[in-house]
């Protein structure tokens, strides 16, 4: 039996699919009606250079400019931070590279993920995954957003009676999740106008900052092994953002298919780049002249009084920028999950649960601070795998999607493989998370390879790497594509995705789990 996805074959998609042509479904102030289905051809429209404000608006962000002076709290050289800064954010070209998928499928990552993981494994290791990443960021944001509002607040004298303070987190929340409600037009529409505003504030930082950062800044040797402990922390910490942004497809997906895949990357890389390195050098050089342990509270040591406000709201606009393509993509995450509602309900769910999720961590917890630096120290264990799963995939695969394919869901589909998994996804990235788990050295687990090497945090080399020979070589091995013709690279045709099977397996695999 020959099982043939091909648009030029005129057979009917897929459930879940649609082929209706909808002019209102992408339009700036309505709610995007595309979920995680395909997107017709009828419907892609843009250019690549958009892809560049939209990560640029989502990234000119505070949590960057923290993120820099927890390198200087950790005790290292100013430039050592900086260089720390730059190498680290160099992952960036992972998530330009991850975006290409989007206009070849025409679908969410989330969806295409279904290909590494299978059907039934993509909901653990893609969705599941997704909807915890999605949420850990929302709660960041909310949490930078609200604590910045109620300084706002104080700034200006106005008092809130007891229990404001939720209601505050509350107001920030809405504000968060509304525009990732209306979805990809409204998002492509405002990110220049964010970028621009979010970006003349921290040029006037960087002017402050300038001039009153000590050049001369000395910090402690430390013994060449604690140091460089200190270092592969410091790059874990700073390759914790890019390598969580396994969305790219998301922003990408109503580009043509034929669009350029070397601009695609390029403007996506570039827009979460410059932002993430020029920021986060900012909060370095800041780290030798304030304690960058609450910035938002020490920023008036060295910024004029009528610049404290502009700061603070400036936290409050950059947090609430981000959140939009966070919200946007974990609404796709948790709509793959199964769950029968649109995209948009999608997100408004997860937004209620990740105020509600900042609202414990700000207010029941003991320190923020700490909670956010364990986080993302450990949380780099799990987005280096995943991403690297992803973009070696789209190498095996050359970057050859089908995205009515990909929505086939059914024991029919091509991307059933065993059971609904794929082994190689599977295998790789859990033992590629688990040796960078061992890997990890962080303030609140230190692994044992970390250990047998001094304590050098190694996991977000190893991770990766891993992940991406691992899962290359079982691809290769194992069935359906350790048959040379089998292989979706092997066709002639980029839209279509062909696998072969018998008749026989193709009835016991319905027998297993009817459509």
């Amino acid at each position: 039996m020959s099982i043939r996805t091909d648009e030029a074959t005129g057979a009917a998609p897929p459930a879940g699919t649609s082929d209706i042509h909808d002019p209102a479904s992408d339009r700036v102030g309505r709610i995007e009606t595309h979920g995680i289905e395909a997107v017709p051809e009828s419907d892609r429209h843009g250019r690549p250079s958009s892809l560049f404000w939209v990560w640029m608006s989502a990234n000119v962000a505070y949590l960057y400019f923290v993120v820099g002076g927890v390198l200087m709290l950790l005790g290292l050289p100013l430039w050592e931070a900086l260089a720390i800064t730059v190498v680290g954010n160099l992952w960036w070209a992972l998530v330009g590279w991850l975006a290409v998928s989007g206009p070849a499928a025409g679908s969410p990552s989330v969806t295409i993920m279904r290909a590494m993981f299978g059907v039934r494994g993509n909901t653990v290791f893609g969705a599941g995954l997704g909807v915890l990443i999605g949420l850990f960021y929302e709660v960041i944001n909310v949490a930078f957003a609200t604590l910045a509002a109620l300084a706002l607040l104080g700034a200006f004298g106005i008092g809130l009676p007891p229990g404001g303070e939720w209601a505050v987190l509350l107001v920030v929340g809405a504000l968060s999740f509304v525009i990732g409600v209306y979805g990809h037009a409204t998002i492509l529409a405002l990110a220049p106008w964010f970028s621009a505003a979010l970006a003349v504030v921290f040029a006037v930082l960087a002017v402050f900052v300038f001039d009153t950062a000590d050049w001369a800044y000395a910090v402690e040797p430390l013994p060449v092994a604690d140091h460089w402990a200190l270092v592969m922390l410091g790059f874990a910490i700073v390759a914790s953002s890019p390598l969580s942004w396994g969305t790219g497809a998301d922003y990408a997906r109503y580009l043509p298919a034929n669009v350029s895949k070397r601009k695609v990357a390029g403007y996506t890389a570039l827009g979460g780049f410059l932002p993430a390195v020029l920021i986060g050098a900012l909060g370095a050089v800041a780290g030798t002249a304030i304690d960058m342990t609450d910035p938002q509270l020490t920023i008036g040591e060295i910024v004029p009084a009528w610049f404290t406000p502009v700061f603070l709201a400036m936290i409050v606009l950059s947090s609430i920028a981000n959140n939009v393509l966070v919200a946007y993509s974990t609404g796709f995450y948790a709509q793959a999950l199964g769950a029968r509602v649109s995209r948009a309900a999608t997100t408004v769910v997860t937004g209620v649960v990740a105020t509600a999720a900042a609202g414990w961590v700000l207010f029941l917890t003991p320190s923020f601070l700490d909670v956010l630096g364990a986080s993302l120290e450990l949380s780099v264990t799990v987005f280096g795998p995943l991403v690297s799963i992803y973009a070696i995939d789209i190498v095996l695969r050359r970057n050859r999607y089908d995205g009515r394919a990909l929505a086939d869901t059914s024991p029919a589909s091509p991307f059933w493989y065993r059971g609904g998994v794929f082994p190689a996804g599977a295998i790789a990235m859990v033992v590629a998370t688990a040796v960078a788990v061992m890997s990890a050295n962080t303030t609140l687990w230190v692994g044992p390879i970390s250990q047998a090497l001094g304590g050098a945090d190694l996991s977000a080399v190893v991770g990766p790497v891993l992940a991406a020979a691992l899962y290359a070589g079982l691809w290769l091995t194992i069935d359906p594509y350790r048959d040379p013709a089998k292989r979706p690279a092997a066709t002639s045709d980029p839209h279509a995705v062909i696998i072969e099977t018998t008749d026989a397996a193709a009835s016991a695999r319905t027998q297993e789990e009817p459509a």
